[in-house]
This record gives structure tokens, C-alpha cells and sequence, in this order.
């Protein structure tokens, strides 16, 4: 199953920070702590880089994610030119009361009142962002919602006297090329449910689980999984908690929706879907896929102009 989502007001936001990155002099990207990379949009890479940006890649939800695995990924970021990673929850005031100094040691020669620190605040829908800039300011002064792209549009304030903040929409972009990056967003709700199948999406989190943290299913639900593969964990999800259909039927879909809320919540446990390490051998493997479509393509090229040349022939 491949996820896309590109509603056409992200084509637009696109545009707009484009434009904006020539007035920035730091980008704070907000990822998902439990997917990283996956939530790392490669637009945001691609215009600060133009620009020469320097980036704080705020890890959020670190409380929902494995300790572990996100140790791993600030080590990751941190090694990477004119970035700083920060894994945070914005449940804590504490944490989010470091990030103005976090910002002032990456662009030190901004943040005075001739020269303020101008700061654009980055991310995919539904990663934290809006909650992110209320923690910031004390104040609500952006909507907050439990579905992704609430944030339609850029919005200017200022966190002091000498620094300011754009906040924009959430953005993906506009082909996501791993399949399980866009299973991984949908599971996580950074995508629209009109754009995706929640039982599909429950049972790609349910395999990956299975992988991963076996001892979690069963602590939260009850049943040994040795054996099981996803669908059965779903199946086996509607069975512990009585989901049932008219007629007796196990209620699949209900399973699934519970599963993933489960998952989003916290309530399976501190869950990380990939690590630096699983996501170097996912992109191996998907260039070793494209490579091999392109050979595949390049032989059927070659046997249709073979056969062309041998018809020339022929006449």
C-alpha cells in the first residue's frame, strides 16, 4: 500500500517558505521522536540548505518514544553541519523553556534590536508544531487540533523584543518514495484518513510491533505472539477487547482504530518505528528496487528496439 497526501494548500505553503527562508536565519523543524526521518521532510532540507540555514530538529514526543532509539538519532543529527538535535516534550515547561538559547547558539550574531533573530518554525501536520508555539509565547495563538493540517496558513510573532517567529503549515511533500514512510505517517496521524485504509495501516504497525516490541502486545492485551503475523494481532486485538459485528462477526475496522489510537496515545508503551540503522537498510533496499526497475526497464527499451531493427529488416 502506497500513502500519498499533498493537499493543494501545501503546494501553496511551499511556496510561501520558499520565500520566506531569504528572511530566516534559523529553522526549527519539529519531528516525531518516534519517526524521525520518516517525518523528516526532505522540502524543508532542500530550501534551508539552499539557503545555507542552520536547523534545530526538535525531536518531540519523546515521551512517547524508545529511549534507546532516540539517543541513537540525536547522535545522528548532531554529527550532521549546522545542525543541533532536541529530543523534548512539550507537555514539560522545562523543555520547552531551552529552546530561545538553543536558537541564539546556533545563529549567535542575530537577536539584538538592530538585528533580530528570525526564526521559521517547520514540520509535517499534527507533529506538535501549534503546541510547540502556544508553549513558546504562554499564550494561545495557534489552533490546535487532534487532525493533521489545522494550520492553513503563516502566521509572524514575536518571543521578545529581538526574536521572531514564523509559524507555517504543516507540510508534507508532494511524493513520499518509501512505501513504509508513508504507513509509518499514517499510523502516527500525520495524514489525512480520507487518504489512507485504517485497517491496512494497523496491520503494518501491528507487523512492525511484532518485530520490534512482541513484549508490549502482550503486555497491553494479553495474548502470546509467537506465531501471529499483523492481521492476526489485530484479530486478536477485537477478540480481547469483545469487538464484535452483528451476527457475531469480529469488528476488524473498530480493532484496527483502537490498535492505532493505542499506538498515538502512548498506551502500547515508548515506541520508536525506526531507528538509523533500519532506516539505512530500508533505503538500501528501496534503491536496489528502483535499480532493478530500471534495469527491468532498460531490457524491455532494448527488446523493443531489437525488434524494431529486425522488422526493418524484414521489409
Amino acid at each position: 500500500m502506497s500513502i500519498q497526501w499533498y493537499p493543494g494548500h501545501m503546494n501553496a505553503a511551499r511556496k510561501k517558505a520558499a520565500e520566506q527562508m531569504e528572511n530566516t536565519d534559523l529553522v526549527i523543524e519539529v519531528l516525531d521522536a518516534r519517526l524521525p526521518e520518516a517525518s523528516c521532510n526532505p522540502v524543508v532540507e532542500e530550501l534551508r540548505l539552499f539557503r545555507q540555514r542552520p536547523c534545530l530538529k526538535i525531536l518531540n514526543k519523546v515521551d512517547l518514544a524508545d529511549p534507546a532509539a532516540t539517543a541513537a538519532w540525536s547522535a545522528y543529527y548532531n554529527a550532521q553541519e549546522g545542525v543541533t538535535a532536541y529530543p523534548m516534550t512539550t507537555k514539560k515547561p522545562a523543555d520547552v523553556a531551552r529552546i530561545p538559547d538553543l536558537c541564539q547558539s546556533l545563529a549567535p550574531h542575530r537577536g539584538v534590536p538592530t538585528k533580530p533573530l528570525r526564526i521559521m518554525i517547520m514540520g509535517i501536520p499534527n507533529v506538535g508544531k501549534s503546541t510547540l508555539m502556544n508553549a513558546l509565547l504562554k499564550k494561545k495563538v495557534a489552533k490546535v487540533g487532534d487532525e493533521p493540517a489545522v494550520t492553513k496558513m503563516q502566521q509572524k510573532l514575536y518571543l521578545g523584543k529581538n526574536t521572531i517567529l514564523v509559524d507555517t503549515p504543516g507540510m508534507l511533500w508532494p511524493k513520499i518514495a518509501l512505501a513504509s514512510d508513508g504507513l509509518m505517517l499514517a499510523a502516527s496521524h500525520a495524514i489525512g484518513s480520507n487518504a489512507l485504509i485504517e485497517e491496512e495501516v494497523a496491520e503494518f504497525l501491528a507487523q512492525e510491533l511484532l518485530l520490534r516490541y512482541p513484549q508490549l502486545l502482550s503486555a497491553r492485551y494479553g495474548f502470546k505472539t509467537e506465531g501471529m503475523d499483523g492481521i492476526a494481532v489485530v484479530e486478536a486485538v477485537a477478540a480481547r477487547r469483545g469487538y464484535r459485528q452483528k451476527g457475531g462477526d469480529l469488528d476488524y475496522e473498530k480493532a484496527s482504530h483502537t490498535f492505532l489510537q493505542d499506538y498515538r496515545t502512548g498506551a502500547l508503551g515508548r515506541i520508536s518505528l525506526e531507528t538509523p540503522e533500519t532506516r539505512a537498510v530500508r533505503l538500501a533496499e528501496h534503491e536496489a528496487e528502483m535499480a532493478a526497475k530500471e534495469a527491468r526497464q532498460a531490457a524491455k527499451e532494448a527488446e523493443k528496439a531489437a525488434n524494431a531493427a529486425r522488422g526493418k529488416r524484414g521489409t
